[in-house]
């Protein structure tokens, strides 16, 4: 009897199936462009720079909260703008004034949403939304 063909067979379909992970994200594991986000129109400067701001965001409003609420302090000292006021209503949306544009983008294009306690985005759980919005 000639299992040849049987086993070539079954070590081809091993070969695809354990290189299958390599080839879907050389395929399909690039990222897209970027979104368009709605910029402030008549602010030129954010409390940290672009960079800074895109990858770590989340560690800054993590750190005003617990300034504020467990140590009562509500300056920070800004690289950008020297001393603004720790507050997301206030300081983040007086310029990002439309979650839809600006922070819902970005956070479907890093795959970070979710609302509410368990998601990414949980500032609205406490948070109002700008009239308007």
């Amino acid at each position: 009897m000639n299992d040849r063909p049987t086993i070539i067979g079954g070590l081809v379909i091993a070969l695809v199936a354990l290189t299958f992970p390599i080839w879907y994200s050389v395929g399909a594991g690039r990222p897209g462009p970027p979104p368009e986000l709605e910029l402030p129109a008549d602010e030129s400067q954010c409390v940290e720079d672009a960079a800074s701001m895109r990858a770590n965001h989340m560690d800054l409003l993590d750190r005003w909260r617990d300034a504020v609420v467990r140590e009562g302090r509500r300056t920070y000292r800004s690289t950008n703008l020297g001393e603004v006021e720790m507050s997301l209503t206030k300081t983040c949306l007086g310029c990002h004034r439309n979650r839809e544009t600006f922070c819902l983008r970005c956070h479907e294009y890093a795959n970070v949403g979710g609302e509410g306690p368990a998601g990414g985005v949980r500032c609205w759980a406490c948070h109002l939304e700008p009239e308007g919005n």
